[in-house]
């Protein structure tokens, strides 16, 4: 399939400026994204963005990733209702940094139409505030930048010169582009077309070129959240940030109904491969978010932590684990447990003579009510301690429980798993 072709039955292609179809018909097309640097890494709605350039660069194309180290500094007002917070130079240029390196392992930069990265802050760090109001600010009147839906929204609201400037620096990075690296496409979510337009404006005004734009929709969930949001927050890309385990669980627990669209975006799967695996899967909505889950979590993190968040999964979901897939955990995955299962903290000093499983229990933890209810639970076989039954209300928890020196796993029947954290 061409390019289009491929946006276009994925789903993903919105807004698109006349002649690029056959702009691309022609040849190898070298197009680019920005992706600003306010955050320490880049999330799974960045990760829309991400495929499109990896589908870009499939199709037979170049792709630029054009790190905002100068637009960073400014502030898109674009989908925002109030001013950004100005962040730090240095945590910018960290967070850039971090962003590359996430950038590098989704995109190919050897071959023939090998990817790369550029920094727009050389395109600013040599110019004065003069040359830029000459030479940029010239050249987009007051009236058309005012006529875009990213600036109109803000009008009412509040909207400093700062903010107000970035559309003429995203429309002078694209420009540059041209100039440098024979760039004729940008491309971006649908909130950046005014942004996206302005720089084909200055192409044509400035170098009497034709540059060329194309948008994707900006995903939204079945019941009409936006993508990217948990209850939680942000899904992050950088596993220090989201755990694997919780970055498996968001497309788990994801909407059925997002399935088709989500597979479509976020897979390198072809047509033919999706649309026989829906059919296959037509009844068993769960296999498809466990495949998608599956493919996402080794893309965007890798197989061994693939393997580590199903064996966390079969820890937390399957009553008749053993004891044996509970010792074979490493610590992250029992951290990861930790924040998963109602957790308590307990002194290391209180096991050192032995604690008392009914002391554990009641007043250590309160995972149970009362001592009754303690030796009750004990007495139908309900207690284990690290997949272990306990049989007498006597027995004592000492250090030996700990698992990697800090864990104790204990069930109160088949499902309610609780972890204990050793201090």
């Amino acid at each position: 399939m061409t390019f289009l072709e491929e946006l276009n039955w994925r789903g993903m292609l919105q807004d698109q400026t006349p002649g690029i179809e056959e702009e691309l018909a022609k040849g190898p097309v070298t197009g680019y994204i920005g992706f600003d640097p306010t955050a320490p890494s880049m999330t799974i709605g960045n990760f829309v963005q991400i495929m499109l350039l990896k589908l870009f660069q499939q199709t037979g194309n170049k792709p630029i990733v054009l790190m905002g180290g100068a637009t960073g500094r400014v502030g898109d007002p674009s989908g925002k209702d109030k001013e950004r917070v100005l962040k730090s130079y240095e945590e910018l240029d960290s967070n850039l940094e971090h962003q590359k390196a996430q950038i590098k392992k989704f995109l190919d930069f050897e071959g023939e139409h090998a990817a790369v990265i550029v920094n727009n802050h050389d395109f600013y760090k040599d110019m004065n505030v003069l040359s830029f109001l000459r030479d940029v600010g010239k050249t987009l009147t007051i009236n058309y930048m005012t006529s875009k839906e990213s600036v109109k929204k803000r009008i009412e609201t509040g909207l400093s010169f700062t903010e107000f400037s970035y559309q003429l620096l995203q429309a002078y990075d694209y420009q540059c582009l041209y100039n440098q690296h024979g760039c004729r496409l940008q491309m971006g979510g649908s909130d950046q077309w005014g942004n996206i337009t302005s720089g084909t404006e200055f192409i044509r005004k400035n170098l009497g070129g034709k540059a060329y734009a194309a948008t994707t929709p900006l995903l939204t969930k079945a019941d009409g959240s936006k993508f990217g949001k948990s209850t939680s927050g942000n899904i992050w890309l950088d596993a220090a940030m989201t755990s694997p385990y919780k970055f498996y669980q968001f497309w788990i627990n994801a909407d059925d109904k997002d399935t088709s669209k989500f597979t479509r975006y976020f897979t390198l799967f072809s047509k033919e491969e999706i649309e026989a695996r829906e059919k296959e899967f037509a009844d068993n909505p769960r296999m498809l978010k466990e495949l998608l889950a599956e493919e996402l979590t080794i893309r965007v993190h890798s197989q061994e932590d693939f393997d580590a968040v199903k064996k966390v999964s079969n820890l937390i979901f399957n009553a008749k684990a053993s004891a044996e897939s509970l010792l074979s955990l490493d610590v992250d995955s029992l951290s990861t447990i930790e924040e998963e299962l109602p957790s308590f903290t307990i002194s290391k000093d209180a096991l050192a003579n032995g604690l008392n499983i009914v002391d554990l229990l009641s007043e250590n933890t309160q995972i149970v009510a009362s001592k009754s209810d303690a030796r009750r639970a004990i007495k139908g076989n309900a207690i284990s301690i690290n997949k272990n039954k306990i049989s007498s209300h006597e027995h004592n928890v000492n250090h030996d429980a700990l698992l990697h020196g800090k864990y104790i796993m204990i069930e109160n029947g088949k499902r309610n798993k609780f972890m204990v954290l050793a201090q």
